[in-house]
């Protein structure tokens, strides 16, 4: 989980002993967590955004494997983009 501008004003602590918290789980079981968010996350969003929303995960999926087969070769050698590449950061 990493910091910008646009993230400043979060509780990163909190969040962040969530997520340690949520990683104890078995992955079934964060499967099930996160499952139980989307409710409430679609609720809050526009149609448009809850697709951004949606695609920003998958691509941190995808970032996070490719990242995982190509260890060492930093940022600039992946070919999924990122938030911030998309977002125009």
């Amino acid at each position: 989980m990493t910091t910008s501008p646009e993230t400043d004003w979060m509780n990163h602590p909190v969040l962040r002993s969530l997520v340690d918290q949520a990683s104890s789980l078995a992955p079934e079981e964060r499967i099930t967590l996160v499952k139980g968010l989307i409710p409430g996350i679609a609720d809050a969003l526009s149609e448009e955004e809850y697709e951004q929303f949606a695609t920003f995960i998958r691509l941190k999926g995808e970032r996070y494997l490719e990242a995982k087969a190509h260890p060492g070769e930093g940022r600039a050698e992946r070919h999924t983009p990122g938030e911030r590449t998309l977002e125009g950061r």
